[in-house]
């Protein structure tokens, strides 16, 4: 959709959207190519045991169109919806596919999904079809007379009792299949938000939202399709970082796409993944690089490929973006958004300078502005709300099952992210933190991302989390709890060394008052740091 120009400005005169009637994501995905070049590569698929498989386009066509009949033969309907309770793998990719092109709503679901966390999706979206493995269908037996819903689970190595084997079922199924003539608004997708408060809200999507995320895909990997182009994450497909921003988002454009999923992240493992499958575009959750980063001489140990680097999920930092061009002699190209939002905000070192603690400006087709509390845009350099101007493509139709819900993530026209920021006179926007997440102390507001940025940068601190906590003087006092990189033990002088750190380089009211250190900290299955867990620890311990 972009065409690269001069400059970011040039880029969003020369933009404007294009959204058909009819739109169906899985044609879009694969069967174009599939039809055009059946023979490229469309998946590269390494397992833990270092076994390797290359899939065509004609391969990714031929598995879902199966999988597209065989729900069908199964008396699946056209809304129905099909969970997917896998990690990277050709049978997760297929499934979605297969899905879309036979009219109905695909639900990626992690693996890391304990039983309560599977039963409330499952029971909430009704699913009828679960595709998964031996392992995670352990998770599904005791949850079965809970899910009167769920009629068919089939396996991808194996059967079990009420449990079909996959591969059996599909060897008397057809490969070839007529995609039904969905509209662009048609429902496709339903996404679970991460529930920091409350039950999750599944977000649902039409098949436009692939449309709407393609900008958002290139600026950032600086507009892709490339010459030996291959994208990967570490991020599950599960996100919607995984299944939008890189696999689907780069099958659009015929582009390659690594899959791999580790059960643990190991940075060491990461770097050598990349350089021997010479991987040119990935996107890591900031979380990752952090990792990463305590890994020495990465240039001279690893030889990659790499021709960009995206980072979103978290914010990323100055002191992460100055690491990224020492090491891998790129910028970090972080983006912004959210599950029912994706992909609206973004950098692009080809077009413009990235600015330490900004997300980038808003990508072209998405208007985005950051408002008070009656909907109205604020000056530059104010604090707000960031919004996205309602009947954006890449927006959700509604919460699954949820009007109430849905109603309020509306103000005025705009679509509220849950998000406190700010922007600049040449439009970069910053991210000063969460609704939630916001300290108030001593009658100021105070952001902890900034903090937290600050604090990775003393050379004992390895990963951070700051939070507001009770206080009955200042309201709330700033908490930070670290985890130290190795060689590194807590004691007082550390302690002393880490406030005053603070203090000199972002001012007296931000040092953080508590610290604790830690070996770990609590995180969503796509590596956020769950600041709400930390902050109702603290208030219980109070209590």
């Amino acid at each position: 959709m972009l065409k690269q120009k001069s400059s970011y400005q040039d880029l969003c005169d020369h933009f404007s959207w294009d959204i058909p009637e009819s739109f169906n994501m899985g044609v879009a995905v694969c069967d174009v190519h599939a039809d055009a070049s059946p023979e490229k590569t469309a998946l590269i698929v390494e397992e833990e045991n270092g076994q390797v498989q290359h899939h065509s386009f004609a391969e990714i066509k031929s598995l879902s169109n199966q999988l597209a009949n065989l729900f069908c033969q199964y008396g699946i309907n056209k809304g129905d919806r099909i969970a997917v309770l896998l990690s990277q793998s050709i049978e997760t990719a297929c499934t979605h596919v297969g899905a879309w092109k036979a009219g109905f709503i695909s639900i990626p679901l992690f693996t890391l999904f304990q039983e309560e966390a599977l039963q409330f999706r499952l029971s909430n979206s009704q699913a009828r079809v679960l595709i998964t493995d031996q392992e995670n269908y352990q998770k599904i037996i005791p949850l079965r007379d809970q899910l009167p819903a769920l009629e068919y689970v089939f396996l991808v190595d194996g059967s079990a009792e009420d449990a079909h084997d996959l591969y059996d079922c599909l060897n008397s199924v057809s490969d070839h299949f007529t995609p039904v003539k969905t509209k662009a608004e048609d429902p496709a997708l339903i996404i679970y938000t991460s529930g920091t408060t409350g039950n999750p809200k599944g977000a649902l999507h039409a098949h436009r939202v692939l449309l709407g995320h393609i900008p958002g895909v290139q600026m950032p990997q600086e507009f892709p399709p490339q010459e030996k182009d291959l994208f990967w994450t570490p991020a599950d497909w599960a996100w919607i970082g995984g299944l939008m921003n890189i696999l689907m988002g780069a099958w659009y454009h015929g582009i390659p796409v690594l899959a791999y999923r580790a059960k643990k992240f190991e940075p060491e493992a990461a770097l050598s993944l990349m350089e021997r499958h010479k991987v040119r575009n990935i996107f890591m959750p900031p979380t990752a690089l952090k990792l990463m980063r305590n890994v020495k001489n990465i240039k001279e140990t690893y030889k990659l490929s790499l021709r960009t680097i995206t980072v979103a999920g978290e914010p990323m930092g100055e002191e992460l973006l100055d690491w990224g061009k020492r090491e891998f002699g790129l910028s970090l190209n972080e983006y912004y958004g959210q599950t029912e939002c994706n992909l609206v905000v973004s950098n692009c070192s080809a077009l413009m300078e990235a600015k330490a603690g900004s997300m980038g400006r808003p990508v072209p087709g998405h208007d985005v502005a950051i408002i008070d509390g009656q909907g109205q845009e604020v000056p530059h350099g104010q604090v707000g709300d960031i919004a996205v101007r309602k009947n954006d493509p890449v927006m959700l139709l509604q919460y699954w099952d949820n009007p109430e819900a849905t109603e309020k993530k509306y103000r005025n026209g705009w679509l509220i992210m849950g998000d406190q920021g700010y922007r600049d006179e040449e439009g970069y926007i910053f991210f000063v933190g969460r609704d939630d997440d916001l300290i108030t102390s001593a009658g100021y507001r105070i952001g902890p991302s900034e903090i937290e940025d600050c604090l990775t940068k003393h050379e004992a601190v390895s990963i951070c989390a700051v939070v507001g906590i009770p206080d009955p003087i200042r309201t709330e006092a700033i908490k930070a709890f670290i985890v130290l990189k190795d060689g590194y033990s807590e004691d007082e002088t550390l302690e002393s060394s880490l406030r005053d750190f603070v203090k000199d380089r972002l001012s007296p009211h931000e040092y953080p008052r508590h610290i604790e250190f830690c070996a770990s900290l609590p995180m969503t299955a796509t590596g956020k740091i769950k600041r709400n867990v930390l902050r109702e620890n603290e208030v219980a311990k109070q209590a």
